[in-house]
């Protein structure tokens, strides 16, 4: 039984974890990690502690869906008492991402800006298209809930690298996430990467491939953060007995 440890737990999927470890097979939940305490009933046999070496120590695993400067402080603990960890939190600054590569070094690291399924064959649908289709204008738009803090998404961006790279392009030089006024034609590399946010949408992620005469647009849409619960647990139980080295969700689901 793979005891896991849930970093950022009074999170929108932090508390879907705690749900869907309820009928998980193999997992049990065995601690959770909290600043001052929770707002929710949990079964009193799970550690609830504010102590990140506590967490780490009680846990086989620990999924991390938090936030950019939360998940930085988990990474820097790990390095002291290395274990699996997954890690769902998006909007990592180069810092944090540095960081979260060094750490991989020591322990296994599933990182992944967004882990469903259907997300993980997009990447590899939007880095085909972009190949074959290369005189194609790409523009992206995602979608969110209006409490989202970071924009464009990490899923956003991880699909635009996906589509830069299949053309040999640098996605820090191409990459626009605006346009106002008279700014001129578009240019032939440019990728746009355009972020809306309102109500309670959970995510939608087109990449449009557009060209005269016709275009292609790949969609993904996520009606349940379950979703994303799930896919975690799910590379959880995938990652518990791995070496050290950072992996993706396309390596979990062998895309």
């Amino acid at each position: 039984m793979i005891k896991v440890g849930v970093f950022g737990a009074s999170g929108r999927v932090g508390r879907l974890l705690l749900e869907d470890l309820k009928t998980t097979d193999g997992m049990d939940l065995n601690a959770v990690f909290v600043r001052n305490s929770l707002d929710f009933s949990i079964d009193p046999a799970v550690l609830v502690t504010s102590n990140m070496q506590s967490l780490l120590h009680a846990s086989d695993i620990v999924i991390d869906f938090s936030l950019p400067d939360a998940c930085e402080i988990l990474l820097e603990e790990a390095i002291k008492t290395p274990k699996p960890l997954i890690i769902g939190t998006t909007g990592l600054n180069t810092h944090q991402l540095n960081l979260l590569k060094q750490a991989s070094e020591i322990m296994p690291i599933l990182y992944a800006t967004n882990m469903s399924l259907g997300v993980a064959l997009l990447n590899k649908l939007v880095y085909q298209a972009s190949a074959a289709l290369k005189d194609f204008d790409i523009e992206i738009v995602e979608m969110h809930h209006r409490h989202k803090k970071d924009a464009p998404s990490g899923t956003a961006l991880t699909l635009s690298k996906s589509a830069a790279e299949a053309r040999g392009l640098n996605l820090d030089k191409v990459r626009i996430s605006g346009r106002d006024g008279n700014i001129g034609e578009r240019s032939k590399d440019e990728i746009a990467v355009m972020a809306l946010r309102g109500g309670d949408i959970v995510g939608r992620h087109t990449v449009g491939f557009y060209n005269d005469g016709e275009f292609v647009e790949l969609n993904h849409t996520a009606t349940s953060r379950n979703t994303f619960s799930k896919g975690a647990l799910r590379a959880g139980k995938w990652l518990a007995d791995k070496e050290a080295g950072l992996y993706s969700i396309s390596d979990c689901l062998e895309l």
